[in-house]
């Protein structure tokens, strides 16, 4: 079955330096997962080719594009989000056909995407980010004179950004991958997820306007519909690209890494991969407010058919009255959910598998309601193991993608303890805790800061906010890349590169780093921050 809906406007082309280009290869579709409906239009995969065109374009475009100064960037990021917010409308109808998820939701994605692309423009114009540092000449100094250094940061080159699937707005073509990049002066290649392909053609035309208002090269952004793992790897490949972000599968990823690392000038992908973020309930919370705790563990579980990187999937705490309260109530509010919509059926097949494979080592606790189940629903899963089992079972802390999770019942803090030390690497953690309960949670905290990019204390880890303090990381699998963070201010750092300037001729020197701070910068010199 064929559906016409949001195919107003959308050309099923892909988006080569500003000109619109028909794929060749096999044809994929947007997919209404509410109604099992195809939708149109009809889009085709690009072949090598269309990667060599995007790749030599970008390359082309580098050198004029980071010549642009922080405000002129900062404009033209502006003009992204105006022309993204100019079809909101468009965009939440399309999207809400694509993944089924709520327009509320979607409506909520578009501001995100938006108020990204808004943040670093506000961050080139403070200027941090050029690191400026000067340490002047010293030529009086004994034994050896110093040379005047200063140092600034510079764009890494042309970014390869893999949009994810659960996020078709604000992880995706114009998300923060793509923000931070262009921000740092580098031209990006996207790579569509095949799940939303109409909703990124909508965005890419945004963004392709604003390249064209901004007066900027062609080449500052291209969009592709490309197959994977093939051409996804000839683009992380391809010698002009310098930097890959990516959102998606632990094993998506580790390919790119290794593809990227293979490379004859290897270079980093920053790829946010695996996490299922676990939530340490400790005594005196548990005693207070089990049953509460348990309704509102729930509410983040099933949020969005458990389709967030950063799901509460794994419950860690003491076997006690508390925990048995917690338990009743999320197994009652779990039975009581209905199944919804996942985004592909795909993502749908390897929830169930994943859940088979939980039923095979650990205990039901409790199942969502099956009525409405379809090929694409997502029905909640709530399953429980004590200590020993976690830490003698690799598949117990395997990210199952959807609303499934796992109670572990420790035997006393000690236990707690060594499971937190034996979890992989997370994007979070999260303790619920009352007073009584602060110094067992300052036992725990030395070991979360080495598992997790963000520690949350008495809430819940879906939901992450775009601000100059988050950070949207951390160790391995989590991230290839534990240095950094995909949300926030900070993201921009990946995609810049330190370079020392000695005994430069003023006139050469970047105005960044010139003796007048042209650009009135907070620099450090001499060691000394300030504005002078």
């Amino acid at each position: 079955m064929t559906s016409t809906v949001s195919s107003t406007d959308l050309t099923g082309q892909m988006l080569i330096a500003g000109t619109a280009v028909h794929g060749t290869g096999a044809e994929i579709r947007g997919f209404d997962p509410t109604r099992g409906a195809e939708l149109e239009p009809a889009y085709r995969h690009g072949e090598a080719s269309h990667v060599e065109a995007a790749c030599a374009a970008a390359a082309e475009a580098f050198h004029a594009y980071r010549a642009t100064s922080s405000d002129q960037r900062a404009r033209f990021l502006e003009g992204i989000a105006d022309n993204i917010a100019a079809i909101t409308d468009d965009l939440v109808h399309r999207a809400h056909a694509e993944t089924g998820l709520p327009e509320a939701r979607l409506t909520g994605e578009v501001g995100r995407t938006t108020g990204q692309l808004r943040l670093f423009a506000s961050v080139l114009r403070e200027g941090s980010w050029n690191g400026a540092r000067i340490d002047t000449a010293q030529p009086d100094r004994t034994p050896l004179p110093r040379p005047d250094l200063r140092q600034r940061m510079v764009p890494l080159g042309p970014v390869a950004v893999f949009g994810a699937s659960n996020f078709p707005l604000a992880f995706s073509v114009a998300g923060g991958d793509t923000a931070s990049a262009l921000a740092a002066g580098c031209p990006v290649v996207v790579k569509a997820h095949d799940a939303h392909p109409g909703t990124s053609e909508l965005v890419g035309r945004a963004i392709c306007a604003a390249v064209a208002d901004a007066g900027l090269p062609p080449g500052t952004f291209s969009l592709l519909y490309i197959p994977g793992p093939g051409l996804g790897t000839a683009l992380v490949t391809d010698p002009r690209i310098k930097a890959v972000g990516f959102t998606g599968s632990r094993a998506g990823g580790l390919a790119l890494v290794a593809a990227a690392a293979a490379r004859p000038e290897p270079i980093p992908v920053y790829a946010e991969m695996s996490s299922i973020n676990p939530v340490f309930l400790l005594g005196g919370a548990l005693a207070g407010r089990g049953a509460e705790i348990g309704r509102a563990f729930v509410g983040s579980l099933t949020m969005g058919s458990g389709q967030f990187c950063t799901n509460p999937g794994l419950v860690i705490a003491i076997d006690s009255p508390g925990l048995d309260a917690f338990t009743a109530a999320a197994a009652e509010a779990l039975s009581a959910s209905a199944p919804t919509a996942m985004l592909t059926p795909d993502i749908a097949d390897n929830y169930r598998a994943g859940v088979d494979a939980l039923s095979g080592e650990a205990t039901l606790v409790a199942r969502g309601s099956a009525d409405g189940d379809a090929a694409v629903s997502c029905r909640a899963a709530l399953f429980s193991t004590d200590a020993a089992g976690l830490l003698g079972s690799k598949s117990l802390q395997a990210e199952v993608f959807g609303a499934s999770s796992l109670i572990v019942r420790c035997a006393d803090l000690d236990e707690m303890k060594t499971v937190a030390a034996n979890l992989e690497g997370q994007l979070t953690a999260t303790l619920h805790i009352d007073d009584s309960d602060v110094a067992h949670a300052g036992e725990l905290l030395p070991i979360l800061e080495l598992k997790a990019g963000r520690i949350l204390f008495n809430g819940w880890p879906t939901g992450v906010e775009v601000c100059h303090a988050m950070v949207h990381g951390g160790p391995f699998p989590a991230t290839s890349d534990s240095r950094t963070t995909s949300v926030g201010s900070r993201a921009i750092d990946r995609f810049l590169r330190p370079v020392c300037y000695q005994d430069a001729p003023k006139s050469l020197v970047p105005s960044a780093i010139a003796d007048d701070n042209p650009d009135r910068l907070w620099r450090r010199v001499d060691g000394e921050l300030t504005k002078d």
